[in-house]
């Protein structure tokens, strides 16, 4: 899934407020039984979690959530969050180191975000049905690089303005993994028309040993790509973020196959976020859904099932 908040200040925090049937009342029922039945679900968390800190200066928007909020991923099934963005560092080391902590606890992993560059580098790996499964995360989301990469002895997200680390993660995983999912945090907010960089480097992401390219930043979504059989999502766009009513999604991805052939299949579950809640879509909503994704991507056509498929 896209980007959430959990922000004290977010419009979504409050209609989780005031909502009667908590998260329920704020994502369809239908989506949290999915992320809650997968093997494992990820979302972008978009904030960090903590009462400490100030925001930087100079930013224009900073989010931060009380660490008790941690637990609306927990009941949403969330297994990883990905940190490698542009907001988890507006509260400065403390809250960043925070955030680590309060992940911890809740038995929730993160990737792309660590209390060094050897932390923020490092794959996540899980195995399931005696295949392993890798994930990696970088980010280059920012104009003005606020957010900073962690180094031997900070903590701070991994960046990927200059590709040479996050293609060195690429490989290790690959090395230790049957499949690797790379997540970017790139891209034009509110754009579906993709930056060069896109174009370029998710392919260099695939030929380094990526399976699939899973990307955010933009809050819409944005196109996708087949590449030498391998799916790149541009932007997941958000899931759960704000108030202004956009098209949504969560993708699917479904590895199988054995040690001699794989095969991933990828769907989409066709969403909108309006007033600061995502329901699920079906019908004609989700039939246009599906056709403005094939109309703003590049070589994909999509089933009235949301199966993703290279169009030949």
């Amino acid at each position: 899934g896209g980007d959430i908040s959990l922000d004290e200040s977010a419009v979504t925090t409050a209609q989780l407020d005031k909502s009667e049937n908590g998260i329920y009342g704020c994502i369809s029922p239908e989506l949290m039984t999915i992320m809650q039945e997968a093997d494992l679900t990820c979302l972008n968390n978009e904030f960090p979690y903590s009462t400490q800190g100030a925001p930087l200066k100079g930013k224009a928007y900073t989010f931060r959530a009380h660490p008790d909020r941690v637990a609306v991923l927990q009941e949403m099934g969330v297994d990883v969050a990905q940190l490698a963005n542009n907001h988890v560092y507006d509260y400065g080391k403390e809250a960043l180191l925070d955030t680590f902590a309060t992940l911890e606890n809740a038995s929730i992993k993160y990737f792309g975000a660590g209390k060094n560059l050897e932390e923020a580098m490092k794959p996540l790996y899980f195995e399931f049905d005696g295949k392993i499964v890798a994930l990696v995360a970088a980010s280059r989301a920012e104009k003005y690089k606020m957010t900073p990469q962690a180094t031997e002895d900070s903590p701070g997200i991994l960046r990927c303005y200059d590709t040479t680390l996050f293609l060195e993660v690429i490989k290790e995983a690959k090395a230790n993994a049957d499949f690797v999912v790379a997540v970017v945090h790139w891209g034009t907010e509110y754009s579906t028309k993709l930056q060069d960089v896109q174009l370029t480097t998710g392919k260099e992401y695939l030929d380094a040993g990526a399976d699939a390219i899973i990307g955010g930043h933009s809050h819409c979504l944005q196109g996708m790509e087949y590449y030498n059989g391998k799916p790149i999502i541009y932007s997941l766009g958000n899931f759960w973020f704000n108030n202004k009513t956009l098209d949504s999604m969560l993708i699917q991805l479904h590895f199988s196959g054995n040690d001699e052939e794989q095969s991933l299949e990828v769907t989409v579950v066709p969403a909108i976020q309006k007033k600061a809640k995502t329901q699920i879509v079906s019908g004609e909503e989700a039939e246009r859904i599906f056709k403005h994704l094939e109309d703003i991507s590049i070589n994909i056509e999509i089933d009235e099932n949301g199966l993703v498929k290279e169009k030949q």
